[in-house]
């Protein structure tokens, strides 16, 4: 919102909140119904294709925020190194408003203007007559209002809401209140209208002329700069009449320079031209990749999941994945995307601060080697990077599939990087999760390296720990240090009620849910979240925690956890690079001496635990 909200600030629709294309609905039917009856001379073909053009306006917004999103990551031509938060994802989800805002007027013009009606394909006049229409009076007018939209009254109240975004993405230049949409909305009416009442009007003029104000607008709100030196060179008058990212980068940084829309000429006539915006200009051009110290593994969790990736729906990956009722529409793509991953999925890296992150695409357990070789040309590229640590997550690790992560080290003992499966952190964030009255625990499910480290360090803390289940009783035996394991017991269905804590990984059943008491406390100690089916328990996150204020960039959220909460094999790899650790982390044991180092490390920079959720 802006600073001091004014009048026509909410978009009329907003109450409707997901459903605010029910607006557009009749409009879509009414035009469908009459071009698919009427005869084939009354037909009106522009009439019919607003419909399609607003999906493909979307479609075009979405390419933008990917694209951006995977270039910013990469870090080439970046022009601004501050990140953006959950605060700028959550003010620019709708960017949709403006689409559907112009095509109700578009509707409406077509019915009630008689110009509107029968428009032809092309029309050259018309065309070429919006071209100078734009580059005259819209952008002279544009110039001026947007001066105006600075002084204090209307941007207290109307453009300051604009401007909150210093980071911009391409989504960022629509973000503006209802008022100042009208504003724009009857300027960039100039070239329309006039085409129309000339009769010079075609579906070509209106729809390449509202692509033009979407291309551009994305364009220039990119925090990367995409416009090659070389067209400058071959044609030097384009300076003034074509910007840049990094050219409008500077008007979201200083306030008070380079107002113009599309044409830097009006900057350059009226004295408002950022001194800085040629080199800044050169120097973004000129800027590689990142160097990270880090680079987290990790991997797509369902076929659905793909849309929950931070260079797709930018505002649906800044909440925890769940599954919505609109995926099983999507159904017929995901299963393309998924048949494409199987076969060619390969590695891309995206940034965050200094923490990279590799995705994996993992469908079959049947794709073993293909998985190692991903990772382990993830290592290898890491390695040859300069990268630091490398950190294991999800199902990038495991006894069978790569002894955590062991046999890259021993097939290339020569790597740098140091590879980390983040099981020390893992359990030291599961044992603090333990409340520190707890005599008794309960472990069961698939026992895994940190299911036996986490066992072996309670019992010698002295608190019983028991299981459901003979097998996993010997096999937790087998694990837990000689002097300990009086504290391991195997308990019947008669002995659970005095355990209300149940340290759980996956594979644990319904049945064995059922066996636990009223007001019993689940925490898993896997990295897949428990399927919850008792509302008299208490559900704890997988491992996890809350990252320091001084990280940021973090607007999108890691799978099922909550905003601002990363997973402890993400952050172990972190620490183990900001502590300056030279040993890998990977094998088949840990040393329990290591878990208060580890954990005192996560404190003292910043890291805190999640709280345990209410009933």
């Amino acid at each position: 919102m802006a600073t001091k909200p004014g009048i026509l600030t909410d978009w009329p629709w907003t109450p409707l909140g997901s459903f605010k294309y029910v607006v557009i609905a009749p409009w879509a039917v009414h035009s469908t119904y009459k071009f698919v009856t009427d005869d084939p001379e009354k037909k009106d073909l522009g009439y019919f294709l607003v419909f399609p053009f607003l999906l493909l306006r979307i479609l075009h917004n979405q390419v933008w925020i990917s694209l951006s999103r995977y270039c910013t990551a990469k870090g080439k031509r970046r022009i601004l190194d501050k990140g953006i938060d959950f605060n700028q994802v959550d003010r620019e989800t709708n960017w949709d408003d403006q689409i559907l805002f112009n095509g109700l007027w578009f509707y409406i013009g077509m019915r009630l203007l008689p110009q509107g009606k029968q428009l032809p394909l092309w029309r050259t006049d018309g065309v070429l007559m919006a071209a100078v229409l734009h580059a005259g009076p819209v952008e002279f007018l544009y110039y001026w209002l947007h001066k105006a939209l600075h002084h204090h009254f209307l941007y207290s109240r109307y453009h300051s809401h604009h401007h909150s975004s210093i980071v911009t993405e391409p989504i960022t230049s629509v973000i503006h209140p209802f008022a100042e949409h009208i504003a724009y909305f009857v300027l960039f009416s100039i070239p329309l209208l006039t085409t129309l009442i000339t009769e010079t009007a075609s579906i070509a003029s209106f729809a390449g002329y509202v692509m033009y104000i979407d291309f551009m607008n994305n364009m220039g709100h990119c925090n990367f700069e995409i416009v090659p030196k070389r067209l400058f060179h071959l044609f030097p008058p384009l300076k003034f009449l074509c910007y840049t990212p990094s050219f409008h980068s500077l008007h979201h940084t200083q306030f008070r320079t380079n107002y113009s829309l599309f044409m830097p000429l009006y900057d350059y006539i009226y004295g408002t031209m950022d001194e800085t915006s040629d080199t800044l200009y050169e120097k973004t051009l000129e800027r590689g990749e990142d160097r990270v110290d880090v680079v987290h593994l990790t991997h797509l969790t369902t076929p659905e999941s793909i849309y929950h990736l931070r260079i797709g729906l930018a505002s649906f990956a800044s909440y925890p994945f769940s599954y919505t009722w609109f995926m099983r529409l999507l159904w017929p793509f995901t299963s393309l995307s998924m048949l494409f991953t199987l076969f060619y999925a390969r590695l891309f890296c995206c940034r965050e601060k200094f923490l990279q992150e590799a995705q994996l695409a993992y469908l079959l357990k049947w794709r073993k080697d293909a998985i190692n070789n991903m990772i382990e040309k993830a290592v290898l590229e890491a390695d040859k990077k300069g990268v630091k640590v490398l950190s294991l997550g999800l199902m990038n690790q495991g006894e069978e599939l790569n002894r955590y992560g062991e046999v890259y080290i021993h097939k290339h003992p020569d790597v740098k990087v140091r590879v980390v499966d983040g099981s020390r952190l893992t359990a030291a964030v599961v044992i603090n999760s333990v409340p520190k009255s707890t005599t008794s625990v309960v472990m069961t499910g698939n026992l895994t390296k940190v299911a036996y480290t986490i066992a072996s360090a309670l019992c010698q803390r002295g608190v019983q720990v028991s299981t459901l289940f003979p097998d996993e009783y010997e096999k937790l035996r087998s694990s837990v240090p000689r002097e300990c394991r009086g504290h391991l017991v195997h308990l019947t269905s008669e002995a659970f009620s005095s355990s209300k804590v149940w340290l759980v990984g996956e594979g644990t059943t319904r049945e064995d849910q059922e066996k636990a008491t009223n007001g019993t406390l689940f925490i898993p100690f896997s990295q897949f979240p428990l399927k919850q089916l008792r509302k008299d328990c208490i559900y704890h996150t997988t491992p996890a925690l809350i990252v320091p204020k001084s990280l940021v960039n973090i607007h999108s959220c890691e799978n099922w956890l909550p905003r601002k909460a990363m997973s402890a094999t993400r952050v172990a790899g972190i620490l183990h690079a900001v502590e300056g650790w030279e040993m890998h982390e990977c094998g088949a044991s840990v040393l329990l001496s290591d878990l208060d180092q580890v954990w005192e490390a996560c404190l003292s920079h910043g890291f805190q635990p999640l709280l345990l959720p209410d009933h």
